[in-house]
């Protein structure tokens, strides 16, 4: 956080002064300028997304719950390619098993294991996370496709599926209840206890978060469980709100959680982001999906506009913009030598 101080003058006041320092001192200025733009467009184009607010909300749900756990692994400045894979996996292992008082403990306990993996082939063994998340991701899919012989995979217990995809009251299903919950589980966790704040400091300078004392391999540690953990609740969800189980499961769901993550001004080097942003991110493409899908659009047009918009995102994130700024003005010629010569 940054804070301006005015050099032989009085410290601004007002409503506005103020508004713009809370501003700068936050990171999701993306996502609220993009969920504006998307509810005022479709206020006119589309205005059935807000009629349909069970749909939306269980879009928007379904994309946070990842997204959620995926922010826990990148305010470390590290990443997770196989949230994916780790839901289509999970939501296998739910469809196989009969009991699903067994099936539900033994997927998440699978999303944990695999946290576990990745952490350990990252903090341990010293590789990348995006080369160790990326050979999970294809170790998890090939799992699914073998679990399920490559086919569709039926819930024994059809009732309780459901039973499960019913609204509690009003719009609030099974899946928007534990969306809330979890956000709030990882915003406690992030902002009031000790070893969620550290993350940040993992990830904004790791040399200095070990000097200091930070178990920083723990913090790895405890952010791919996170992560591997929802992403398999996620899964759970899936699979029983459809009943069936497929191995191509959550195909859309990686670009779109991580598009969330980032539009919410989570910093892809770590250090820097929120979990509100997070949410916030999640809402805004959650909208966009629903009013696309609303439209007809295909889903190979739909990821296309959503890779657009991260990279926007990406380009338009405030070091992203002073880095290319400097190089400009590297490149061109200095205008006090020109003038000398």
């Amino acid at each position: 956080m940054t804070e301006t101080i005015q050099l032989g003058g009085a410290k601004e006041t007002g409503f506005f002064p103020r508004l713009r320092t809370i501003i700068g001192r936050r990171t999701e200025g993306r996502g609220v300028i993009l969920l504006l733009v998307i509810l005022a467009v479709l206020a006119f184009t589309q205005p059935l997304v807000f009629t349909a607010l069970p749909v939306t909300i269980g879009r928007i749900a379904l994309i946070g719950i990842v997204a959620l756990g995926l922010t826990a692994v990148i305010l470390m400045g590290e990443l997770d390619l196989s949230v994916a894979s780790t839901l289509a996996a999970s939501g296998v292992v739910v469809a196989i098993i009969p009991d699903l008082r067994i099936a539900i403990p033994a997927a998440l306990l699978m999303g944990i294991v695999v946290g576990i993996i990745n952490a350990f082939f990252i903090a341990i063994v010293g590789i990348a996370s995006f080369i160790a998340s990326l050979g999970m991701l294809f170790a998890l899919s090939g799992l699914a496709f073998v679990l399920s012989n490559e086919v569709p995979v039926s819930i024994a217990n059809q009732d309780a599926g459901l039973a499960f995809g019913q609204p509690l009251f009003g719009p609030v299903t099974p899946r928007i209840l534990l969306f809330f919950l979890v956000f709030i589980a990882i915003q406690l966790f992030v902002t009031k206890v000790k070893a969620g704040r550290e993350f940040f400091a993992v990830g904004g300078n790791r040399q200095a978060a070990y000097d200091s004392g930070i178990p920083v391999k723990r913090r790895i540690f405890t952010g791919f469980i996170i992560s591997g953990f929802v992403s398999a609740l996620a899964g759970v969800i899936y699979t029983l709100e459809l009943t069936v189980a497929t191995p191509t499961a959550g195909s859309t769901v990686l670009l779109a959680s991580f598009a969330a993550a980032i539009i919410g001004g989570n910093y892809l080097k770590g250090g820097r982001g929120s979990i509100i942003g997070t949410l916030i991110g999640a809402s805004s493409l959650g909208v966009l999906q629903v009013a696309l899908f609303l439209s007809g659009v295909q889903v190979p047009v739909q990821n296309t506009l959503i890779g657009a918009i991260l990279l926007i995102a990406v380009i338009t994130d405030p070091s992203s913009l002073r880095a290319i700024s400097a190089r400009v003005r590297a490149t061109l010629p200095d205008r006090t030598k020109v003038e000398a010569q």
